[in-house]
């Protein structure tokens, strides 16, 4: 009864607690019945993976996005700052 389980080829910290749990009980099952289900819960797992690694990547973006954001923020503030200097010497003048 030692076969290869879906769970042990996974990084078992990226999964949910209830996804392993889940993973543990359907190994305790017995061959025939683990046989039928073990497809699918291996779809379930690399369905749950992929969705970890589309939300990083969307978190990594909003993170740059936010980052990019401050810094046009400060380029259009130090240009507001210039364009008013430079009226202000224009009206001196």
């Amino acid at each position: 009864m030692a076969n290869a389980h879906p769970v042990a080829d996974t990084q078992t910290q990226d999964l949910p607690a209830d996804v392993l749990e889940l993973a543990k009980v359907i190994g305790e099952l017995p061959l025939e019945h683990r046989q039928r289900v073990e497809p699918v819960l291996t779809r379930v797992l690399e369905s749950t993976h992929r969705r970890r690694r589309i939300l990083s990547l969307v978190q990594d973006a909003l993170g740059q996005l936010r980052l990019d954001m401050k810094y046009l923020m400060f380029d259009l503030e130090a240009t507001r700052r210039e364009r008013d200097e430079f009226r202000r010497r224009a009206e001196e003048t």
